[in-house]
């Protein structure tokens, strides 16, 4: 399994079996790296109707006609913009497909599309791999204890968390999910992107080193990849 990060909450995913996953496909953001994979994917998840994560969808699915998967009221606004394959599901649900498991989990945060409409609640997405272990990407979220029963009910190995504050945790909460969560891997998303997103990976480190757990984070520069 490949993972491939594009700045802000962006990421791509290789599957062990070869499936491309992207994930909040913001990829003109202004820390994307030269070269992106434009596509085409064989998923496309979308974790909140915010420019910042909706990004380059209508562009993306375009190319190779992937499957979307996003919360009903961003499926309903694709399916009005022309894209004919879109997954809408709910908060709670798991979606199984091609030896896959995606699971949309709550996030603590707002949902708009760009004219200001409402775009549904925001989610987090669980994913679970042919192999059977499962990455968990918080999308936009402040802290919520909530998420101990995300590590109790699906124990992610690999968890994608926001550092930046303002607009979502910042490294002290971070931490703190970190200690709900206790996954082996943790990759900082969401930070440095702008101005305002003034968290830092520093801060992080030193915040979760006060729980003395056995977890390693890894930090990705857009454009970077991590094996597993």
């Amino acid at each position: 399994m490949k993972i491939i990060f594009y700045g802000h909450s962006c990421f791509k995913i290789i599957t062990e079996k070869g499936k491309k996953i992207l994930i909040d496909p913001w990829i003109t953001n202004p820390l994307s790296p030269k070269e992106v994979d434009t596509g085409p994917y064989d998923f496309i998840l979308i974790t909140h109707a915010h420019r910042d994560h909706l990004g380059d969808v209508l562009k993306i699915a375009r190319n190779g006609n992937p499957e979307i998967i996003a919360i009903h009221e961003i499926q309903q606004y694709l399916l009005n913009q022309g894209i004919s394959k879109v997954t809408g599901m709910n908060l709670g649900g798991t979606y199984k497909v091609a030896d896959l498991k995606f699971t949309m989990v709550p996030a603590l945060h707002s949902s708009s599309f760009p004219d200001g409409k409402y775009g549904g609640e925001p989610c987090g997405f669980v994913i679970t791999l042919e192999n059977g272990i499962s990455l968990y990407h918080a999308g936009d979220t402040g802290l919520f204890y909530e998420m101990k029963l995300i590590q109790e009910l699906y124990y992610p190995k690999i968890v994608f968390l926001p550092i930046g504050d303002h607009y979502v945790m910042g490294p002290k909460e971070a931490a703190k999910a970190c200690d709900l969560l206790r996954p082996e891997i943790v990759i900082p998303m969401h930070y440095g992107t702008f101005p305002i997103l003034s968290g830092t990976v520093e801060n992080f480190e030193k915040e979760l080193k006060k729980y003395n757990l056995p977890i390693t984070i890894i930090v990705l520069k857009p454009g970077e990849e991590f094996s597993l």
